[in-house]
């Protein structure tokens, strides 16, 4: 282990302690999960902290066998939040609501970014300008981000990204921010290439955010949320009604991997869709995630609604910059149901795959 190795982990381990004691929420005990996870394990912590943890997101377990498991995997998490605490210090990991699933369990039900053959075709955004973008930006000061949805025990993450790219766009084009149908995109996109099996969106089994913009250009686009409600279920039926369109893709294109473009397609054409590798998202609780090491594979659909020019970064001469991203988790996960990640070195993929939906065509509803 080289010297400057050695200095980093030393400098993580002192920082994660001192993030953990201020992250927690002391007023009634319940929210030291920073300071659980990073102090030492006497033998009463792990079951105490787990009977805060079924309290705080409601868990119950239907056998003692059941309960027993969960505990089990919950302990497991505890160490795995302490090892991500170290390779991601700038952040702060500890108990989410995810603390009982083993990560299998995790990526099968809350991800759902499906590795479909991406066309060679797709339309790549123009260079645009990026000398006067703001320091700063976020689409939720400017009303075009709605709030934070839960896709649930339902791989349907790409829907979310979908729907919320198609969200900010209709509001850039109408001035109206209206809420749309994931469950219409897990019903009723399916269409595959018949010479590629399994080339298709598939519902709770996962997708892909070009292959939905791709069905909601041919279907002439997409119903409300109240009109076609979520269930989190592949119900296995289509009820889509074209007379209830409210928003509707006119083109998208994928940004290149270049993040002023990212950014200057971001302000320019509103929130994007964007996927990313998910592993430190099942601990994450606050800050910007910037781990030292991070696998490119994406696993999971997100929307990128801003960025920030000075994240929090340890051992650092100036601060760093990151991406705000709106997650599909429900808001008691993460920052309200936010999460950012550092620019820079496409940090966990955030970067390789990127599309904007440039614009829509308007509707009377």
């Amino acid at each position: 282990m080289d010297r400057r190795f050695s200095l980093l982990f030393v400098f993580s381990l002192l920082l994660e302690t001192s993030l953990a004691a201020a992250s927690g929420k002391s007023s009634d005990g319940e929210d030291l999960v920073i300071q659980q996870v990073v102090d030492g394990d006497h033998p009463l912590s792990a079951d105490h902290h787990f009977r805060l943890f079924k309290r705080r997101f409601g868990k119950s377990y239907a056998t003692q066998e059941d309960h027993d498991y969960r505990f089990s995997v919950f302990k497991t998490n505890l160490r795995r939040a302490r090892h991500h605490q170290r390779l991601d210090p700038s952040a702060v990991h500890g108990v989410t609501q995810f603390s009982d699933l083993t990560p299998a369990e995790f990526r099968r039900n809350h991800l759902g970014l499906k590795r479909l053959r991406f066309p060679a075709d797709a339309n790549k955004a123009p260079i645009l300008p990026t000398e006067d973008l703001p320091a700063d930006f976020d689409w939720r000061d400017h009303g075009a981000v709605a709030s934070v949805k839960n896709q649930g025990s339902c791989g349907s993450c790409w829907s979310f990204s979908t729907t919320g790219a198609l969200e900010g766009a209709n509001f850039l084009a109408t001035g109206k921010l209206v809420s749309l149908s994931e469950q219409q995109l897990v019903d009723c996109d399916h269409e595959c290439d018949p010479e590629e099996p399994g080339s298709c969106d598939s519902g709770c089994n996962g997708g892909l955010m070009n292959s939905a913009l791709e069905y909601t250009l041919k279907a002439g686009g997409l119903m409300r949320e109240e009109d076609y409600p979520y269930s989190g279920t592949d119900r296995g039926t289509c009820k889509f009604d074209k007379t209830k369109i409210a928003a509707s893709v006119a083109n998208f294109s994928v940004v290149s991997l270049d993040e002023d473009q990212i950014a200057a397609n971001l302000v320019k054409n509103g929130p994007l869709a964007v996927a990313i590798n998910a592993v430190f998202m099942q601990t994450y609780v606050g800050g910007v995630s910037c781990p030292y090491i991070c696998s490119k594979r994406l696993d999971h659909g997100v929307l990128l609604v801003g960025y920030g020019s000075a994240g929090y970064a340890p051992i650092r001469m100036k601060e760093k910059p990151y991406w705000i991203i709106k997650n599909s988790w429900g808001e008691s996960w993460g920052e309200n149901g936010f999460y950012k990640i550092c620019q820079g070195r496409n940090v966990c993929g955030v970067d390789s795959m990127v599309s904007t939906v440039a614009a829509v065509h308007t509707t009377s509803n």
